[in-house]
């Protein structure tokens, strides 16, 4: 007996060591960075070939090519290098570090064809993402990842890249003149479940699922089956209109249905009361929990994405977040045609948290998402506490943003009223000291304001950006199509805003909710075609619950054209230099301009040479 214990104590050791090898792996030992690299001697080229490579070769010719990403993740390559990338099959993330020159660029370069990456032996990093931190000390997979690096050009040349689980499908962190351009990405098993009902009765529904929507039936409960996840559907789904072409949020208690299998993908759903089905619509379903984000990019400046698709992205879409002078140009977000898919983006599609510089979003078609098209914001952080007199505790507020830095040494902060969001001082950051996740002390140039009150907050005015956003259409979104607070210059012109469920256009401001800053000072809309949005079409909004001076200044809303569906054209409140002017409004019924907007607290308004159909 004791002989047996010793051979079984000894194999437990043997499969702990196994374990934590793996781990370490898969943690960063197996994806060395810049330290452990060795430095390319510049205008190589390197090969890989998951399908006859290996990586005992060379690596540098055609025909001896790698088989993974190992080899060029211990290389720290140089202007000039290039990596060039067969398709197949990746179970490794690509991590590439490179110090590209401006005019001798580093070139990753994907031939034409599908790259299935599998999560298990991906590297993994703990990341606090704004607005998608449910998971925050949960490691994410990361695919391809472009890190602390310059001059780096990404060639997709239509190469189709299919995860099968979970992950970041590309992070760039600390980099700078980051070009992607010709990428594909997609889901093998979408974490949107999808499904359509044929047939409705008074006591069933007959749903046909998607085949790409795995799923299973036992005791009469679905549960829905992926890569790496399983999930049984609670109410939160959301419903397709093919017809009217309609998104939109809708309660099903699908948890108390019971569930019978009729065929392959297809299930009868029994209630004693309908509890939403209807004939022909497509329903979506998907585990709330905020756990990734699609693209991810850090703390990083001048990084372009062009011509790129997306037919599926898991968790907040293509997350910004403290970055600067960012370009999407030709980036087109729906399901492939023939799919038969509805959805492609699993919350929002572009989120711009904390960002400075300029952002550009051109020629881009934003569709079939679960939240909104654009969201542009910084975020405010509540003043919890004056150690001295020029030293603050500040802390994150909201449970989905927090555990990165508000402000880096050198920004500006803005003093902020909770209850006007007025500001009412300003200082500059000149040290920051991280206490917890949530909370930091700040010490600033000069005495802080002796009238700091309860749940005042600061606002980051440096990391703010302007805002271009032009020749792009958004649609099939059951929130808003775009949301901007920023001081800096907006101008949102020659898009088409199609059948947003909510305002087309929202400006906001909260010190409450989801603490997003902060107030505008310029902001032009024009040439833009709204069809059949939700009411208000254009919103400005700030969440202040007294009116205490003008939160917005500066909104101009010319040449553009309306459809409206009953809805008013624009509501404002607690905003100052508001014009309305040369619009063309076609209205569902008879109206007034007086009839299509509505203001609060406002002033110097200006509503000319409309046109009203």
């Amino acid at each position: 007996m004791t002989e047996i214990r010793l051979k079984l104590s000894l194999l437990l050791l043997a499969l702990l060591h196994v374990a934590i090898m793996v781990n370490a792996q898969t943690s960063g030992n197996m994806h060395p960075f810049a330290k452990n690299r060795k430095l390319s001697p510049g205008k190589t080229s390197y090969f890989i070939d998951p399908k006859n490579g290996d990586d005992k070769n060379a690596g540098t010719t055609t025909n001896k090519p790698w088989r993974t990403f190992g080899r060029i993740n211990s290389i720290m390559l140089s202007p000039g290098d290039e990596v060039n990338i067969k398709p197949g099959a990746f179970r490794q993330s690509l991590i590439v570090v490179a110090k590209g020159g401006k005019n001798s660029t580093v070139s990753i370069n994907f031939a034409p064809g599908r790259y299935d990456i599998f999560p298990d032996s991906l590297y993994k990093q703990q990341l606090h993402i704004s607005n998608t931190n449910d998971a925050p000390y949960q490691p994410k997979a990361i695919a391809f990842y472009i890190n602390n690096s310059s001059n780096v050009n990404v060639n997709g040349n239509g190469a189709r890249v299919v995860m099968r689980g979970k992950m970041i499908e590309t992070f760039v962190n600390q980099s700078e003149n980051i070009y992607l351009e010709g990428l594909s990405y997609d889901y093998h098993r979408p974490t949107v479940s999808e499904l359509t009902a044929t047939t409705v009765t008074a006591t069933y529904a007959d749903l046909e699922i998607h085949p790409q929507s795995t799923y299973s039936v036992k005791d009469s409960l679905l549960t829905w089956e992926g890569e790496g996840w399983r999930y049984q559907p609670d109410d939160y789904w959301q419903v397709f209109e093919l017809a009217a072409g309609y998104v939109y949020r809708q309660g099903i208690k699908f948890n108390t249905l019971k569930i019978a299998e009729t065929g392959t993908n297809k299930i009868r759903a029994y209630f004693t009361k309908n509890p939403g089905f209807t004939a022909g619509f497509t329903y979506q379903n998907r585990d709330v929990t905020r756990d990734c984000a699609g693209i991810l990019l850090m703390q990083s400046k001048n990084i372009s994405l062009k011509k790129m698709r997306i037919y599926f992205m898991h968790g907040m879409g293509v997350v910004s977040q403290f970055c600067r002078d960012i370009t999407i140009d030709g980036l087109m977000v729906k399901p492939e045609e023939g799919s038969g898919k509805t959805c492609a983006a699993w919350a929002d599609i572009l989120h711009f948290s904390g960002c400075g510089g300029k952002i550009e979003v051109a020629n881009s078609y934003l569709s079939a998402a679960n939240d909104d098209a654009i969201n542009v914001h910084g975020t405010h952080v509540r003043i919890t506490e004056k150690l001295a007199e020029n030293k603050l505790k500040v802390r994150f507020m909201h449970s989905q943003t927090y555990g990165f830095a508000p402000f880096n040494p050198g920004d500006t902060a803005d003093f902020i009223r909770a209850e006007s969001l007025r500001p009412f001082g300003s200082n500059v950051v000149t040290a920051i000291e991280k206490l917890n996740d949530k909370e930091f002390v700040l010490t600033l140039k000069n005495k802080v304001p002796d009238n700091i009150e309860e749940n005042d907050v600061l606002e980051n005015v440096t990391q703010t950006a302007s805002v271009w956003v032009h020749h792009t259409t958004m649609t099939l979104v059951p929130t808003r199509g775009m949301l901007a607070t920023t001081r800096r210059k907006v101008l949102v012109e020659n898009n088409h805003f199609l059948r947003t469920m909510y305002t087309a256009l929202l400006v906001e401001d909260d010190a409450e909710s989801w603490f997003e800053s902060g107030l505008v000072r310029d902001v032009t809309i024009r040439k833009n075609t709204f069809t059949d949005c939700g009411g208000p079409v254009i919103s400005i909004h700030p969440e202040n619950h007294i009116h205490d001076g003008f939160v917005h200044e500066n909104i101009n809303v010319s040449q553009n054209i309306f459809h409206l569906k009953n809805t008013k054209l624009l509501a404002a409140k607690s905003t100052r230099n508001i014009t309305i002017l040369q619009n063309q409004i076609k209205s569902a019924s008879p109206v007034k301009m007086d009839d299509l907007t509505e203001f609060k607290d406002c002033t110097d308004i200006k509503i000319s040479d409309n046109k009203i159909e």
